[in-house]
């Protein structure tokens, strides 16, 4: 009797049973357990539920087809090669978790439709590593230098025109001629986006209509759809979300979501000069 198969009895509840693939290539391939040093370990959070102290643990838990593995820097290049292969993905921000693929394969993105019970016609935000990758998909060139550095990253989605240049495919999101782009302060997702060579396609990890999730424990019923679900942990946010800031108009700008950042955003616009654009009134 090998060491995976005794491994396996004695632990049920978290490993597939022998007769899995993953069983059968050994321990070392699950990059899950570390056995050799027993200190680390799990501890309870807020309520009693169980978070992950990522400081502390390099363990993950398996469930049905999905593995879930600390947002670290070891499972980055992991999370990279999903993307690269068309698979959707879980992963913190700094605001909620959310659901991410590559932008620019209509498989992958319809798979996240299908996950969420989205509508076709809801439009999907795009995630980019960095400041800089911004000019790559939207129009910038009519923002004052410097906004765009100081909203982010953080915790804002920022809405501009696709421009003839964007490298965007013209599926995602078809008919609509604005992008919604974040950067969000969250160094795994960022370092995916990096990686993967191409753009993000990210929305909130939930059900369409359901709550937003601020723990993996609450889209647990939707962990099988993905390829992999990256823990950070409990998120401190709260459950608003970015806020969403309309900047296609020089000069102007409007706020489409209070979100989690409202007032921090207003006072970096004005700072800036822009002012709010007034609602149109409706023809009475």
């Amino acid at each position: 009797m090998n060491l995976s198969t005794r491994l396996a009895e004695k632990l049920p509840g978290i490993l597939p049973a022998p007769s899995s693939p993953l069983l059968r290539k050994g321990i070392s391939e699950l990059r899950c357990f570390s056995i050799a040093n027993h200190s680390r370990r799990l501890r309870w959070g807020l309520q009693k539920k169980m978070v992950w102290s990522l400081e502390r643990a390099e363990t993950c838990v398996v469930s049905n087809s999905c593995l879930v593995h600390p947002a670290t820097e070891a499972y980055a290049q992991e999370a990279i090669e999903a993307i690269k292969s068309e698979k959707v993905i879980a992963v913190p921000t700094d605001t909620l978790y959310g659901f991410a693929c590559d932008a620019c394969s209509l498989e992958a993105v319809n798979r996240i439709y299908e996950i969420k019970g989205r509508k076709l016609t809801s439009p999907l935000a795009i995630c980019v590593g960095d400041v800089l990758d911004i000019k790559r998909v939207a129009t910038t060139n009519h923002l004052p230098h410097g906004l765009l550095d100081s909203l982010l990253p953080g915790p804002v989605t920022i809405v501009l025109q696709r421009g003839e240049s964007s490298i965007l495919e013209k599926s995602l999101n078809p008919g609509i001629g604005t992008i919604g782009v974040r950067v969000p302060d969250c160094e795994f997702i960022r370092e995916v986006s990096r990686g993967s060579g191409s753009v993000l396609a990210l929305t909130s990890a939930n059900l369409s209509g359901d709550r937003s999730s601020v723990c993996v424990k609450d889209f647990e019923n939707l962990w099988q759809h993905c390829a992999y679900v990256y823990d950070g942990g409990l998120l401190p946010s709260g459950r608003a979300g970015s806020t969403i800031v309309d900047l296609t108009k020089a000069g102007k700008y409007k706020i489409i979501r209070p979100g989690s950042a409202k007032q921090a955003t207003v006072v970096i616009l004005e700072k800036y000069l822009l002012e709010e654009e007034e609602e149109e009134e409706e023809d009475r």
